[in-house]
């Protein structure tokens, strides 16, 4: 009997996570940990290549083809505003919940200067490298932002859409070429652009094909990237962090099946038990791979296979919220800042704390969907409330793991909206 993938990818999460930690057990020299990573990375990398690999054309066929499909582009753009409305709304909700719970503990508030200076000179962040990626962004005005947002040449954004420090507007920028592509084919004669449309169609198809090559290695690869992440970080980051891990955690929670689960039950028609049920594959993959982007594809197949949502809408609404519907991220943002202000004495005014519920919310939004893609805007918040820059260090050795945790709230949220617009549409 052949093994359901999202039980093969939580047999090889747990094989990953015991193999790092029976080698801890031994107390590895450092050189010796250096060797295992060396040799049990690159079947991580490859596996997650397999899917990178394909991702910018098969963002770019599913979203064409998806505007494509609607066919009337006043059905675009009910659907596009039923999007931005459930992204505004889940979003906020998110960040509120997530800064009213750290306000009432105060998860930063106890600890001493010595354990600051400890845990900033441990824990090894790369400031440097991406302090120079913020000030290359934050020389640019409101205006360049903008017009960042609509390549000059394409390729360009394509070659730099995982590189957090590029200044241009690399993965939301192909997506608003895609965007203005399909949009021009719904104004095109049918006759001359079914070449196009048939060439797109032989893309998506392939690339879907590529990366099912590719979720073939999921349990490997997954094993090895967890036995890398244990083996790195090891078990200290729960210590003196462990509140202000315990409070992201249940923060995303309560997102992921309290507020969703209401939209769910209440606004969509749709058993949330069922639902979850039928998205563990998608939620497993997002939580190993931390990469909204590299969960895509799993995500339009569940969609349409297990959830059984018009394709079309599927392909429209799932690429769009790689980077624009990120409610886990817009919680971590927002605790993140407001823990690290307790951290350093810093006591944030109203006016400062609604400034965060902002720039978390524009950080849920704008964000690219890749492990670690949410830290330079994070340290733009930092610097723009008057934070140390080199404050990421204290939580940097818990990204990895709340990225794992956030990705799964982000890419459910994308699902939910998926439900829910369907709803809206059916019933209109």
């Amino acid at each position: 009997m052949r093994i359901p993938l999202h039980l093969q990818i939580v047999i090889g999460m747990l094989i990953g996570v015991l193999g790092a930690c029976l080698v801890l057990y031994f107390e590895p020299s450092p050189s010796d940990k250096l060797l295992w990573i060396s040799n049990i990375k690159p079947i991580g990398d490859i596996f997650l290549r397999l899917i990178y690999m394909c991702l910018i054309p098969l963002i770019f066929s599913a979203l064409v083809l998806g505007i494509n499909g609607f066919g009337k582009t006043e059905k675009l753009n009910k659907t596009a505003w039923q999007m931005l409305k459930f992204t505004i709304v889940a979003s906020t909700i998110a960040v509120i919940i997530g800064i009213v719970l750290v306000l009432l503990i105060h998860p930063g508030s106890g600890l001493s200067k010595d354990d600051l200076q400890k845990i900033v000179s441990s824990a090894g962040a790369p400031t440097d490298q991406i302090k120079k990626g913020i000030e290359n962004n934050a020389s640019h005005s409101l205006g360049n932002t903008l017009v960042n947002l609509f390549p000059k040449n394409p390729f360009e954004d394509i070659v730099h859409a995982y590189d957090g420090s590029y200044t241009g507007g690399g993965m939301i920028a192909i997506i608003v070429f895609s965007i203005i592509i399909g949009i021009a084919m719904v104004k095109s004669p049918v006759e001359k652009i079914q070449t196009f449309k048939s060439f797109l169609e032989g893309l998506y198809t392939i690339c879907m094909k590529v990366i099912q090559f590719g979720m073939i290695l999921a349990p490997i690869g997954v094993a090895s990237l967890l036995f890398v992440l244990t083996l790195n970080i090891g078990i200290s980051f729960i210590g003196i962090l462990f509140k202000y891990l315990l409070l992201v955690i249940v923060a995303l929670l309560i997102q992921e099946f309290v507020v969703f689960g209401m939209i769910l039950k209440y606004f969509s028609k749709c058993p949330p038990r069922w639902f979850f049920k039928n998205i563990r594959a998608v939620m497993l993959t997002a939580f190993s791979t931390s990469s909204g982007s590299a969960t895509l594809p799993i995500a339009i197949e569940v969609s349409s296979e297990q959830l059984k949502m018009p394709k079309d809408l599927s392909n429209f609404i799932l690429t769009i919220g790689t980077t624009s519907n990120q409610a886990g991220t817009a919680i971590y943002q927002g605790i993140t800042i407001i823990f690290l202000a307790q951290c350093f004495g810093i006591d944030l005014n109203f006016v400062q704390i609604l400034a965060v519920v902002g720039l978390a919310l524009f950080a849920g939004i704008g964000t690219i969907g890749v492990p670690g893609g949410s830290m330079p805007v994070l340290m733009l918040i930092l610097i723009y409330l008057g934070i140390p820059a080199e404050a990421i260090a204290i939580i940097y050795g818990l990204d990895r793991i709340l990225d794992m945790c956030r990705t799964v709230v982000n890419v459910s949220g994308d699902l939910v909206a998926l439900v829910y617009i369907n709803n809206r549409t059916i019933k209109t």
